[in-house]
């Protein structure tokens, strides 16, 4: 559905501006075809995922398939960019009032200025997968065997990006010491592992689960769970939100709260839900042909997800302890974590 529109935007180039609106109004497009770009009556609010088809992701497809945005009185517009990071440069932009990301962004955008938080916690655990290719899984090992590898991500200054860094400073590799390569997620990054573009990588469901059952890769390291999350970073690591800049979440609280109250609505269902049941709400296409592959790879998932959209104790503290190991701007910034985020609204949650 959205891949040709998606790999028009990617060959102008993501992070130009002017390919950037390019790729909202395709994906809007795209979105308005299969009902995710709203269609209803009601106060009109964009949101910029960083990629709609993806697991981690689910809750802003999901919310809208089960009509709680609609039962909120708000026409919800979602759209769709490969990676993180370029949802976080559209909310910048201001092409669009929240995005569907990383918490960690708003820690780093602090440090460049600008005010951003999140409103409603999706997960409490990544959510991501570091897979090997089959040719290099016998000397790569470990986080320590990074050193001379090429590594996927989904792009340059996402958090798959953020978080191999992590990992490997953590294990005694220098950022400096292997590369990490922009593949994007799903077909893109499952051909650089098949040719050898990159020995390993870090993505998501489905794209792990595709990958274990084409054979082409194993699982490294696993913080698909809170317990996956612990062991590899230390403490729960809040991934997935809503997040807004600061002066528009103020200027609307209105809005903000019919959206998060959409958002607790569709946590709660999921928590009470089966991976079959959750499978059956969202597009077909998004199952990309194997219903039962695309079910099994949400079941792997589903444990990273909070049920009440509340951010997670000390998971703040972990996210800022992961990026000041790499990124010298957070590592010598004083970053004030009770601005990146609020409870306010979910806690008020209907």
């Amino acid at each position: 559905m959205r891949k040709t529109a998606r790999h028009a935007c990617l060959a102008a180039g993501l992070l130009a501006l002017t390919s950037l609106t390019a790729c909202a109004n395709d994906a809007a497009g795209s979105s308005a075809d299969t009902g995710s770009g709203g269609g209803g009556k009601g106060e009109t609010v964009k949101i910029m995922v960083g990629g709609l088809d993806k697991v981690i992701y689910m809750p802003a497809m999901l919310t809208q398939r089960l009509g709680y945005f609609q039962d909120e009185g708000l026409n919800v517009q979602l759209m769709t960019e490969p990676a993180g990071v370029q949802a976080e440069t559209a909310l910048v932009a201001g092409q669009v009032q929240g995005a569907v990301g990383f918490y960690d962004h708003t820690l780093d955008l602090q440090t460049k200025g600008k005010s951003v938080e999140s409103v409603v916690q999706f997960s409490r655990a990544p959510g991501e997968v570091e897979v090997v290719s089959d040719k290099a899984a016998g000397d790569l090992t470990s986080p320590k065997d990074f050193k001379g590898r090429k590594l996927g991500v989904t792009g340059l200054g996402s958090s798959t990006d953020f978080l191999t860094k992590y990992l490997a400073v953590k294990n005694g590799v220098k950022v400096s010491e292997f590369t990490p390569v922009a593949v994007g997620a799903g077909p893109t990054f499952i051909a650089a592992l098949q040719k050898g573009s990159i020995d390993g990588g870090m993505t998501t469901d489905p794209t792990v689960a595709t990958i274990l059952d084409k054979k082409a890769g194993k699982i490294l390291l696993d913080m698909r769970t809170p317990e996956g999350s612990q062991q590899a970073l230390g403490g729960p690591y809040p991934s997935s939100s809503l997040y807004m800049q600061t002066d528009w979440v103020n200027g609307h609280k209105d809005t903000v709260q019919k959206l998060v109250n959409a958002f607790v609505k569709t946590l709660k269902w999921m928590s009470t839900h089966s991976a079959d049941e959750i499978a059956a709400k969202m597009p077909a296409d998004y199952s990309q042909g194997d219903k039962a592959l695309y079910t099994q790879s949400i079941k792997s998932t589903l444990p990273m997800f909070t049920d009440d959209g509340v951010m997670p104790q000390n998971g703040p503290e972990t996210v800022e302890k992961v990026l000041k190991a790499f990124n010298p701007n957070i590592k010598n910034a004083n970053v004030d974590l009770s601005k990146t985020y609020t409870t306010e609204f979910a806690k008020a949650a209907k």
